[in-house]
């Protein structure tokens, strides 16, 4: 049987179990202190296109408060953002609760990272194909920049890796993972507090 077909799930299950009975700590903790600081449900909830496009709810811990301003639209992520929030994020310990998303086999623990529905219709053919395979919690456009990167370069790492997803591959993208993580690198993109929205591909 080939790896992506059958074994990376196993793979997935293992991992997610494990890093999730090791987080729980840390996990009940952030519970906690979220809904003490944020006075709200310490999760955050999307509807995002997992493989094939098909819909499912990613889970995070919530970093921002739910503020809007007189015309009821909601403020910039730089006004909602908490001081709890950038740390958590910093940390990358808002992704957290995704383990459980892949437990539930929504997602992968390495592959193209969920994004936004309303970006289906902004890819091109050749974009598209990174729902080939579940969006995972890390992937290959994450070990190589991450937010630092443009969306051009982001999807050509994630159709990369549709096209040469292995075992080793998986290990090595885990093992960087980990690594960046501690060194808090690619966070955030310049003038933004994540990632900017994609308007589409130039070339397009």
């Amino acid at each position: 049987m080939k790896y992506p077909s059958f074994f990376k799930r196993i793979l997935d299950i293992i991992i997610s179990f494990l890093m999730f009975l090791i987080l729980s700590p840390i996990f009940l903790l952030l519970c906690i202190f979220l809904w003490i600081h944020h006075k709200s449900n310490p999760f955050f909830a999307q509807v995002r296109p997992g493989k094939d496009g098909k819909p499912f709810f990613i889970l995070k811990f919530k970093t921002m408060r739910d503020l809007y301003d007189s015309n009821g639209n909601i403020l910039a992520d730089e006004f909602r953002i908490t001081s709890l929030g950038k740390a958590i994020r910093s940390s990358s310990l808002d992704e957290i609760p995704q383990l459980i998303n892949v437990l539930k086999g929504d997602m992968s623990m390495v592959g193209p990272r969920p994004l936004l529905r309303e970006y289906l219709v902004l890819y091109s053919d050749e974009q598209q194909k990174r729902h080939l395979v579940k969006p995972g919690v890390t992937g290959w456009a994450q070990i190589n920049g991450r937010n630092a990167i443009s969306w051009e370069k982001k999807f050509e790492y994630d159709i990369w890796y549709v096209e040469n997803c292995s075992f080793l591959l998986d290990i090595k993208i885990l093992f960087i993972t980990l690594f960046n993580v501690l060194a808090g690198k690619g966070i955030t993109q310049k003038g933004h507090v994540s990632a900017g929205k994609f308007t589409g591909s130039k070339s397009q």
